[in-house]
Formats: structure tokens, C-alpha cells, sequence
């Protein structure tokens, strides 16, 4: 596929995310995705579809009211591309607004689907807004960063365990 179908296909995406879409969101990963970040290391659509499910179902649930996605900096070309975005939300583990600034790296498939995603954000800065205290004493601590990991990954497969 060309730069401007991956482009779109970023758009599509942070489009969808700025709305809680996340039907549109995982239409836009390749069957075999792969993505990352900070907190989930998922593999295939249904994973990665279901963390955004997942995140967009507590968001509207608990921080509708805050909620806010930009983004920017779209670059794309045949093969790979990357944005950047910042999310302003209420963390529904904790009630704690947090705003988040994150760099998106993709690749994508021949037909413009993203096969893989990886997320990076300062881990430090994310948790001591999202956790208080614990995370300003310890989110510099590799123990800290594998209990968020942890915790997501069981909220994930129980979410998921859930599903039809």
C-alpha cells in the first residue's frame, strides 16, 4: 500500500480512539497484530481489540466526563509510520486524571492494516498521576512497572474471559 493508505489508517485510528470507537479502532490491526506499551505486550486482533474495548467501556463508564485524545505528527510510508498522542482521562483503577503523551510507532500489512504497534511513554511520569504516591515512590521501580503489567494482563483476560 502507498504512505497516504497508512497515513489514513492512523487517522481512522486515532479518529475512532478520540470517540471510545473501539469497533472502528481494532478494524484497523491485521489478524496477527502485535502491540505494546508500558502496561500490555498483546498478541492478535482479539487481544489488542479487546484492551481497547476494554479501555474504552471503562472510560465511558467512569471518566466520559474528562475525556480527551489529540493527536499529531502523522508520518507514514509504504511500510512503517508513527504519530504522536496525548490522552487526558481519568485513570478508573484509581479515580486520578492523568494526561498522558505518547509516541506511536507502526508497521503495517500490504493492504494498509497495522501489524504491529508499539506505544512508549515515560512510565514514571504516567504513574505517579495514575496511582499517587505509590507511583511517585516506586514507578521508577522495575517491581512497580511489572504489577501494572501484571494487573492489566489479568484485567485483560478476565475482560476477555467475558466476552462472547
Amino acid at each position: 500500500m502507498t504512505a497516504a493508505t497508512n497515513a489514513q489508517t492512523i487517522e481512522r485510528f486515532y479518529s475512532a480512539f478520540a470517540k471510545l470507537d473501539a469497533a472502528t479502532m481494532e478494524s484497523c490491526y491485521a489478524p496477527d497484530a502485535v502491540f505494546d506499551d508500558e502496561a500490555f505486550s498483546l498478541r492478535g486482533r482479539r487481544e489488542v481489540g479487546g484492551m481497547w474495548r476494554m479501555l474504552s467501556e471503562a472510560t465511558r463508564a467512569k471518566g466520559a466526563d474528562v475525556w480527551r485524545l489529540t493527536w499529531r505528527d502523522v508520518k507514514a510510508d509504504g511500510t512503517t509510520g508513527s504519530a504522536h498522542w496525548d490522552a487526558h482521562y481519568r485513570f478508573s483503577s484509581t479515580g486520578r486524571i492523568v494526561d498522558n503523551s505518547i509516541d506511536a510507532r507502526f508497521t503495517f500489512t500490504p493492504d494498509g492494516l497495522i501489524a504491529t504497534h508499539r506505544d512508549s511513554f515515560p512510565f514514571w511520569t504516567w504513574s505517579r498521576q495514575a496511582l499517587g504516591t505509590p507511583g511517585l515512590l516506586m514507578g521508577w521501580t522495575p517491581m512497580l512497572r511489572k504489577k501494572v503489567r501484571a494487573t492489566a494482563a489479568a484485567n485483560l483476560a478476565n475482560y476477555l474471559a467475558r466476552q462472547p
